[in-house]
């Protein structure tokens, strides 16, 4: 069972629709939660006459900011199992892995887009490059499967 589970969230609802299924593992393995988001690096705001209105520190502040308020959100669903919350910037599938090595995970535990095959293939999937690169086991949910993981 694993003691470590970490769990990328994207604020969107089919990401959500993993965290039940985690919170039970994790209450059945005594586990920890780490909840992940990562965002893109922010570019500095400019005006039409390119004047810097927000800087780059000021908007990765921000962002950070609002995704620890989202993130703290989802930690209250996970009453009672300890939690832990990160904001990383950069490549999501990058992060995501680089996050699971510094929290020493058992698990990535994270939905599929639910995008088709022919999408999958133009767009690419965060889910199944971490599914392909990761050195640990992941768990892959399929927002339509109604809690049966894929």
């Amino acid at each position: 069972m694993p003691k470590r589970i970490l769990v990328p969230l994207d604020q969107s609802v089919p990401a959500e629709s993993v965290v039940p299924l985690v919170a039970d593992l994790a209450r059945g393995a005594g586990a920890t939660v780490r909840l992940l988001h990562v965002a893109p690096v922010p570019d500095a705001l400019v005006t039409t006459q390119g004047r810097v209105v927000v800087y780059v520190d000021q908007e990765v502040q921000r962002l950070e900011a609002q995704a620890l308020d989202y993130l703290r959100t989802v930690e209250a669903w996970l009453d009672g199992i300890p939690v832990e919350v990160a904001v990383r910037f950069g490549d999501p599938v990058e992060e995501i892995l680089r996050e699971a090595t510094t929290f020493e995970a058992d698990l990535v535990a994270l939905t599929t887009t639910g995008r088709s095959a022919l999408g999958r293939a133009v767009f690419g999937s965060v889910a199944e490059s971490v599914f392909r690169k990761a050195p640990l086991p992941v768990l892959l949910l399929h927002p339509g499967a109604r809690g049966v993981a894929t």
